[in-house]
């Protein structure tokens, strides 16, 4: 076998129908396109989206909403799952091995939700101010 002996499969392609070829070929004289108007003659369309001047629907709606691209690289942390994990020292890597926060996430920040007994240091993880002070009361700290 050579580069240039490989076909397709059997049935897999077929000839191209040929437009404007006689009453015989069942699409001849009008060539497919019926009879008169805007989208039987050659170079008339309209652009995508056009109503035929009628206000198109994707002016009718109002603009609504907006999503972040930099949202996927911030991350949150609650304090009952800093309790659940278990380690003294955290970091965004421990975190990540952990499973808490996404493979993506580079700013986590921890969240007063829950509640925290064990002491734990923080590097290189921000904290609500809530959240720091029941960090720091249960000793641990937040670099």
């Amino acid at each position: 076998m050579e580069l240039n002996s490989i076909k397709p499969a059997a049935g897999a392609t077929r000839e191209r129908r040929r437009i404007g070829r006689g009453i015989g070929s069942g699409f001849g004289k009008t060539g497919g396109r019926g009879h008169k108007g805007q989208k039987s003659r050659s170079g008339g369309y309209h652009k995508v989206g056009f109503e035929g001047g009628q206000m198109p629907l994707q002016r009718r709606l109002p603009k609504r909403g907006f999503k972040s691209q930099t949202l996927k690289f911030n991350a949150e942390v609650t304090l009952s799952a800093l309790e659940r994990l278990g380690a003294d020292e955290v970091d965004v890597l421990a975190l990540k091995k952990a499973g808490l926060v996404d493979e993506l996430a580079r700013v986590v920040k921890v969240i007063k939700s829950g509640e925290i007994t064990r002491a734990v240091k923080l590097s290189g993880i921000a904290a609500t101010a809530g959240a720091k002070a029941a960090i720091e009361a249960a000793g641990g700290s937040v670099a």
